[in-house]
């Protein structure tokens, strides 16, 4: 056993093994609802105990003997399923088998199934919403209550969003297993995008006090790594894992002391993090030299050319206009347009830039985007309107939920007059 006082080891024990003991047993059983279930058990005994008891010497092996006997107590507690409880619990001891008990000597090393328990909770049946609260607790290991938090959802909500979602996969007949050939590719844009958003969410919370959560950035980056480990050829997914790695490196200079958001122009560029934004350009180096160009690749690049810039002053804007001109022909989207604008304004000017802007006002998607306003407050305010400039900082404000960035746009519009 590993003492007691050695604890800040165990929430990242928990997240890294909960993926592969949750594969140890839907490989077993095919039952991926009721082995989740068991799986966030066994986390949650292991939180309740670990702490007092210390890490056992194969937390792996004690999880999923664990979970392994949970899932079968609830396989016998099913009175009404009579035949599914005959045929899994003559399979018992061979379950009890799957791992070492707490405390003996660790096994030899198991399949990693983190890659296929992503791709099952990324199915095409699930809602986007959905995929990334499955892909949280079923991957990342949080629990129901740390999703609702980070979404500032009730646990029961987040609860029944959980539960409709393993429903959902268990009606389309999903098994624990890579999706065929013909599916893998279509699934592997929405695992990315699930990161990717799980990411944006922790980068820039939408809503609550904090504008960032660390513990989600951290999440989508180990899972990204993971991913990247599983398919390094794949430039995709490189050049995600290098977007999060240039996003995060400027996390640190984001807010003050008080908790107040700081721009990007701003920041005190010596408390970025030069390893990861080293790393984050390796990466995105490889990536573009051995793969066909795609969306997160670009997206990088664009963060690369920030986070290479001595100063604010110093940043090359026509190169990250012509990426975001790229961008927008790989995947065009009223988002990419928005940020594009601000390149331009600062290549020619906010005039050009609002001009630009204009055309994003009838975009269904922008309606309610606190973003468009701000942007559109910023290029007026440099442009001289300030009377326009404070009615569009106002307007930002009340849409987002983020209280961080109301207090940053309201102060913005004080200063106005």
């Amino acid at each position: 056993m590993t003492e007691p006082s050695a604890q800040p080891r165990v929430e990242d024990l928990l997240r890294s093994a909960a993926p592969q003991v949750l594969g140890a047993l839907a490989r077993r059983y095919g039952q991926f609802d009721a082995c989740e279930d068991a799986v966030q058990e066994a986390l949650l005994a292991a939180a309740v105990q670990w702490p007092e008891t210390g890490v056992p010497d194969n937390p792996r092996g004690w999880l999923t003997t664990v979970a392994s006997r949970r899932l079968i107590d609830q396989i016998r507690s099913e009175s009404a399923r009579r035949e599914r409880e005959q045929r899994l619990a003559a399979a018992v001891p061979e379950a009890e088998q799957l791992a070492p008990a707490p405390g003996e000597r660790p096994a030899a090393p198991e399949q990693d199934d983190t890659l296929t328990v992503l791709f099952l909770c990324c199915h095409p049946v699930l809602t986007a919403p959905s995929q990334i609260a499955l892909t949280l607790r079923a991957v990342g290991g949080l629990s129901t209550a740390e999703i609702g938090r980070a979404f500032l959802v009730p646990e029961a909500t987040m609860a029944q969003r959980i539960s409709r979602a393993k429903q959902k996969i268990r009606e389309a007949g999903a098994t624990f297993t890579m999706p065929p050939p013909e599916e893998r590719a279509e699934r592997l844009r929405a695992v990315l995008h699930v990161l990717y958003l799980i990411f944006n969410e922790g980068y820039s919370a939408s809503s609550g006090d904090d504008l960032q959560r660390g513990d989600l950035t951290a999440e989508a980056v180990r899972v990204a790594r993971q991913l990247r480990a599983l398919l390094p050829g794949d430039g995709e997914v490189t050049g995600l894992l290098a977007l999060m790695l240039l996003t995060d490196a400027r996390r640190a200079a984001r807010d003050d002391a008080e908790g107040n958001l700081v721009p990007l122009a701003e920041q005190d560029r010596s408390r970025w993090n030069q390893e990861r934004i080293d790393e984050g350009v390796e990466l995105l180096t490889g990536a573009l030299t051995t793969a066909r160009l795609g969306p997160y690749q670009v997206q990088a690049a664009i963060a690369a050319v920030h986070a290479e810039a001595a100063s604010a002053e110093d940043t090359d804007w026509p190169q990250i206009l012509a990426l975001y001109q790229t961008l927008e022909l790989l995947t065009p989207n009223p988002l990419i347009t928005l940020n594009r604008a601000v390149a331009l304004a600062e290549v020619k000017g906010p005039r050009a830039a609002l001009d630009l802007l204009a055309t994003l006002d009838g975009e269904p998607a922008l309606a309610r985007h606190h973003r468009l306003h701000a942007v559109r407050a910023h290029l007026l305010e440099a442009a001289g309107d300030r009377e326009a400039a404070r009615e569009a900082y106002r307007r930002a404000a009340r849409l987002t939920l983020s209280r961080p960035e109301q207090r940053y746009l309201d102060g913005r519009a004080r200063q106005l007059g």
